[in-house]
């Protein structure tokens, strides 16, 4: 561990977890003036800066250390939240030129980027996203909760009912019989309901913080629902659903994936829902990341090679490119001279357990300075997994929950398959990155931009639907849908008709409930607390 008093000259000394800055003067301090000392917060927002001005994907549009002062974000009393604030300013500069706002740019009011996020190592589980926003369940299959995504809908803020839009695997909730499309209007004996800005708070910490909850509702046949849950720790699934459809002579395969977790947590689950679509003889596919907001770029790669036929890989087709910033690109080719990205030798490699590696076995750690950052040395092939074949129509439903390694393989799979989306826009996060630890956090960057075979990936406002239809959890089911709704039946209908129409009544669908909407004030929203984000874990050493 290295101490503050380190800092000396010129060099920015990055305090503690072996992040030390380089002997070399950085391109980010060249007109800047002296860096010697200061405290422990204050070096870790130097820090911050001095990494974006390295690895930042639009590290170009930052201005100097001196202009940009990171020691002047101090108006919190907790150290973290300083973090926070200036991890936003550094991702508001560069701008869309499609939009004029920030490619980072959430809302007026969100205070947060869009894509880049920093978190408290010790304090990983559940995984952060958005300040104060936990995730339920961590990309390693942990959840420590009640098990419930839920979403306030009515006709007004007046007049709503709170509703499980899903159940993770696993919880307290999914252990109770909870499932999505029950409805609750009682907390701990307390109707809810009436106004949702004065009883937000309250159902906001009875349903996310506090350790024991009872609820009082319908459940999606309109019996009783009154069930008393405890928080509890839990492992996971990542597949929400999975089954098989007949009709004629198509074999639908579906599977409702929550999260694209790590190798461990997600490919096992993969291979035992694609070798069940094998042995059956699928056909076409439904694939279900209405809420998946991302994960690892293992993950997503291997459940595209899962969907592609085999004949991409022989023909050793392309996926799709990651394109880092200029200086990370330069960087490999000129550590051993001039580095670009200097501080990419300050970062190591860690394993899954956290510890650094010498996988080239030359009795040095490995750091992101053994990678070589260039677009062509980060080239995904497509390289078969299982054995299902023959795939005609793969339909994708996405909400606007659905992100970054969600629409990676979406948008990898598209010049190759017939492949259409269902749903709504999703949210539009082609960024990715790689956690850089400083001090006790780890900061993701948006660091790189991903394209696939024919370049095209700057789905910056997300991907448009084929199919439009918004997701509706109070609708009506019928045994035959999974998560069934709208969004479903319509992938359903285009697979086995051709046809573009949502809903049909004759699949027992009640399309006469009243009209409602999602009820969304800044600030105040029960929903999308999932991890967003696209996470490179596949960096090869040199």
């Amino acid at each position: 561990m290295i101490t503050c008093s380190v800092f000396k000259r010129l060099a920015m000394l990055v305090c503690m977890a072996g992040a030390l800055y380089s002997c070399k003067k950085s391109p980010a301090l060249k007109k800047d003036t002296n860096i010697i000392s200061g405290t422990r917060e204050e070096l870790t927002k130097d820090s911050i800066f001095l990494y974006a001005k390295e690895i930042y994907y639009w590290y170009n549009a930052l201005p100097s250390f001196s202009v940009f002062n990171p020691r002047k974000y101090n108006s919190a009393s907790d150290q973290f939240e300083n973090f926070e604030q200036e991890l936003f300013a550094i991702t508001q500069y560069a701008k869309n030129p499609l939009t004029n706002l920030p490619y980072e740019y959430v809302s007026a009011t969100a205070g947060y980027p869009k894509y880049s996020y920093i978190t408290d190592i010790t304090k990983q589980n559940p995984v952060a996203f958005i300040k104060n926003k936990k995730s339920s369940v961590d990309l390693e299959g942990n959840g420590n909760d009640f098990g419930l995504m839920v979403v306030a809908s009515g006709v007004s803020k007046q007049d709503f009912r709170i509703y499980v839009k899903a159940v993770y695997p696993g919880s307290p909730a999914e252990k109770a019989g909870i499932k999505r499309g029950d409805s609750f209007n009682k907390i701990n004996g307390i109707a809810i309901g009436t106004n949702y800005d004065t009883q937000f708070d309250y159902i906001y910490t009875s349903i996310f913080e506090s350790p024991a909850v009872t609820l009082e509702g319908n459940k999606r046949d309109n019996s009783s629902l009154n069930v008393a849950l405890n928080k509890a720790s839990y492992k996971s699934s990542p597949i929400y659903k999975d089954t098989i459809y007949s009709a004629g002579n198509k074999k639908i395969g579906y599977m409702a994936y929550a999260r694209f977790s790590n190798p461990d947590d997600s490919y096992s689950e993969f291979n035992r829902v694609f070798n069940n679509f094998t042995t059956n003889k699928v056909t076409d596919l439904i694939i279900d990341l209405r809420y998946n907001g991302g994960g690892y770029v293992s993950s997503s790669e291997y459940l595209a090679n899962l969907i592609a036929p085999r004949a991409l890989s022989t023909a050793n087709t392309v996926m799709f490119t990651e394109y880092f910033n200029t200086l990370m690109q330069q960087n490999y080719s000129k550590r051993n001279t001039s580095p670009t990205a200097p501080l990419l030798a300050k970062q190591y490699i860690l394993n899954a357990n956290d510890q650094k590696q010498d996988l080239n076995n030359d009795g040095k750690w490995d750091t992101y300075a053994d990678e070589d950052f260039s677009a062509s040395s980060q080239i995904a092939r497509f390289s078969k997994r299982g054995s299902l074949e023959g795939i005609g129509k793969v339909v994708f439903i996405v909400t606007g929950s659905t992100a970054s390694a969600s629409e990676l393989v979406i948008n990898n799979l598209k010049p190759h398959m017939s492949v259409k989306v269902v749903g709504s826009q999703s949210y539009g996060k082609p960024i990715g990155f790689f956690p850089i630890r400083i001090d006790k956090y780890d900061v993701y960057f948006s660091m790189f931009q991903t394209k696939n075979s024919l370049g095209s990936g700057e789905y910056y406002s997300g991907i448009s639907p084929d199919i439009s239809i918004s997701d509706d959890v109070r609708r009506d089911k019928c045994d035959m849908w999974v998560l069934g709704d709208g969004p479903m039946a319509a992938a359903y209908n285009y697979i086995t008709s051709n046809t573009v129409s949502s809903l049909s009544s004759k699949q027992g669908f009640n399309t006469s409930a009243k009209a409602s909407v999602v009820l969304e004030t800044p600030g105040k929203s029960l929903s999308d607390f999932e991890f967003k984000g696209m996470i490179e874990n596949r960096v090869k050493i040199k």
